[in-house]
């Protein structure tokens, strides 16, 4: 299991957008995702769970990464996290 923490700097924090990106990019991997924020626990496979975590701008999160492909997984997703969800491509 690998972990990082990394802060939103989305404006908006984890809206619909950003949530299914991230989503997207997580189901890529076999390994179990998931997102912490205080003593909440979400799934990153799920955009409903994403949704329901709020995590807002600024709020720090912790990437929680289990399985065969954990260390990729988890630069890609800080990656993305750390880009903006590639939103700015849009």
């Amino acid at each position: 299991m690998v972990t990082q923490k990394v802060v939103i700097a989305e404006p908006s924090g984890l809206h619909l957008r950003p949530a299914g990106k991230l989503c997207e990019v997580c189901q890529r991997y076999q390994s179990k995702i998931q997102i912490k924020k205080g003593d909440s626990v979400a799934n990153a496979k799920s955009v409903l769970g994403l949704l329901a975590a709020r995590v807002q701008m600024g709020d720090e999160v912790e990437v929680v990464c289990d399985g065969l492909d954990e260390q990729e997984a988890l630069d890609k997703i800080v990656h993305v996290i750390e880009e903006g969800f590639g939103l700015s491509e849009v």
